[in-house]
Formats: structure tokens, sequence, C-alpha cells
């Protein structure tokens, strides 16, 4: 079992957050590996069952990535497992299992979330703040609502609020805040921006239209570019935007348009080969996206999710969609055996 160590003096908080090069991001990391490595016995497991050394990894490509399954087998969680401020649980169908993330210091996480939205959005306090996240008020512990909660509050504007299934309300607000000409982000779960597409459709001139993905079971999945183009079409808007997040990160992408996201400097994106899951490219090409999440100090930062995806010379991506296992067999298969 790993020894228990606090933070080295050189990975701290500050330096995550006041990245300002790609040298600044690979020293990080590294530091990090190596507190992970030694502070967190489900990865220095993973670790040693893949056979490698930690001194002999030179580049952030050969740090071992965890399959994100093991969220949901699995506690991720460095040092003192039992001493943690909040657990975020992934949605899920009634056969399936939550991925859980045990995260041990909420501000890191806040001051993740809003200091990306202030590098792509601005000041928050610009905006009023329209969450329309019903399934994800419907259920407990989502890092989303966490997030939207927060920027509720720091928006300060007294109509910023979450709407569940009163639509018609929403309609009324909008429309009283485009004719103010306030900055609204409206952030939404794709279903029910579709419905509100379907049966409230309206211009809105002032209005950043945010979808978070999914289609929850409430109704058939549609490509991305189809659901963008139907609620650009019904609100008048010349982009979608899109926040690319999940409970098994304290960070998130975001895309203005086009569904190319980008990231805060502390998130870097990578592609790996299907089929040779150490064979991992962080500087572009196609292939299972790789996730190295620097705010995920004390649970996991390097994640390879079961997206796939497209990752562009100057570190935008696309996600195409979803890892077939049918006929793959992988490293995410230790999750049973660690």
């Amino acid at each position: 079992m790993p020894a228990m160590q606090t933070l080295p003096v050189n990975v701290n908080i500050d330096s995550i957050f006041s990245i300002q090069s790609e040298n600044d991001f690979d020293r990080v990391a590294f530091d990090i590996f190596r507190y992970q490595y030694e502070q967190n016995l489900v990865y220095h497991n993973y670790v040693n069952a893949l056979g490698v050394k930690p001194d002999s990894v030179k580049t952030i490509s050969n740090i071992p990535f965890l399959p994100i399954s093991f969220f949901k087998s699995h506690e991720i969680i460095c040092e003192d497992r039992a001493k943690y401020d909040k657990v975020f649980l992934s949605s899920t169908t009634t056969s399936g299992k939550p991925s859980r993330h045990f995260v041990k210091n909420i501000n890191i996480y806040e001051e993740s979330f809003r200091k990306a939205f202030a590098y792509f959005y601005g000041d928050i306090k610009e905006y009023c703040v329209l969450a329309l996240l019903p399934s994800y008020l419907e259920r407990d512990g989502s890092s989303l609502v966490y997030m939207a909660e927060d920027m509720i509050k720091q928006s300060g504007h007294p109509q910023s609020g979450f709407y569940i299934h009163d639509y018609d309300k929403l309609i009324t607000t909008l429309k009283e805040l485009e004719n103010k000409k306030q900055k609204i982000v409206l952030l939404g779960v794709t279903y029910a921006l579709l419905k509100l597409a379907e049966e409230y459709a309206m211009p809105l001139k002032h209005t950043i239209i945010m979808e978070t993905g999914g289609m929850k079971g409430q109704r058939k999945e549609l490509p991305k570019q189809e659901v963008h183009e139907i609620l650009k079409k019904a609100f008048q808007v010349n982009d979608i935007h899109s926040e690319y997040g999940m409970t098994e990160l304290l960070s998130q992408g975001y895309s203005k348009g086009r569904g190319v996201f980008n990231c805060p400097a502390w998130m870097k994106i990578g592609v790996r080969d299907l089929y040779d899951p150490m064979n991992v490219n962080m500087q572009e090409g196609k292939g299972a996206v790789n996730i190295i999440d620097l705010a995920n100090i004390n649970s996991c930062s390097f994640i390879a999710t079961d997206d796939m995806g497209l990752l562009h010379k100057d570190g935008g991506f696309e996600i195409s969609g979803r890892i077939d296992y049918s006929d793959i067999r992988g490293c995410n298969l230790m999750a049973e055996e660690l």
C-alpha cells in the first residue's frame, strides 16, 4: 500500500490554476502523476498492473490513464479515503451502477468551473442564468446541478434560477430579459431544450443557448448536428454552445459552436488507439478520448473515457460518439481484477 503523506510543496492548487504554458502544464502533470501514484491506492495498483515504472514515464502521453469505469467499481481518492467534502454521482439506468467521484476539497471544483466560465465567457455577473435541467434536479449528487446553483448565485441576477417543467414561466422570463437586452445563459439538457424549441420557438438575440447533452431516456437520440440545427432554427441564433463535462471530472470544456470544444489551461485532451490503449496522441488525431484534468488532484487526473473524438492541432476537440465494447478488450477489464 502506498505510504501516506500530504501534498508535496510543488503540487498545490495555485500551481494548477496559474498554468500559462505547455511547460507549466507538463511540470504540474508530472508532479500530480507521482503524487497520485504514491497516494491513490487504486491508481497505484493499476499502474503496477500495467508494468509501468513511474520513473520511466518521460512524456505526458506515456502517463497511464485510468479507465473511467473504475469510478463505478472503486473509490478513486487519494490519502485518507474517509475524508471528503462531497460525493458526485452520475445518472444511470435502473440496471446500471453510477460513477462516484469523491471530492476531498469542494473549493477546487468551485474554483475550476468559475475560472473556466470566466475565461470563455467573461464575468458571470453580466449574465442572468436560466437552468433547464429537470432530469438532473430530480436526482441527488449531480455535479452539473452544483455548478448551475453556484452560477445562479454568483450571477446575482434576481431572475436567475432553475426551471424544471415550467416552460411557460421560462418563456415569459426569456421575453422579459430579451426586451431589456439582458445577457442570458440558458443552460439546458438536450431533450428539454428540444421541447422548448418545438413548443415555444422565438428569436433570442441576447441569449447563449448552452446544451449539456443527453436525452436521458426521454426521447430518441439524435445526432448532435441535427439537434443544433433544430435549436438554431427555432431560436434564430447562429450557434449553439455546449458544455463538455462529466461526474468524473472537476473541469469542463466549452464549445461556442460547430461542436468544437476547447479546454481551460489545466485540462488537456488526448486520443488513444482502441486496440492499443497505451498508444496515446496528445497532439492531434482520431480515437478514444483521454483527459488530463489537473483539478482532479485528489482523485485521478488521468482518465480514459468511453467517448470517441477528433483532436485538432490547436487543442480543440470534437466528440463523435461512444465506444462499442462488444468486440474490444483492453485495460478497462482490469477494473474487475484490481
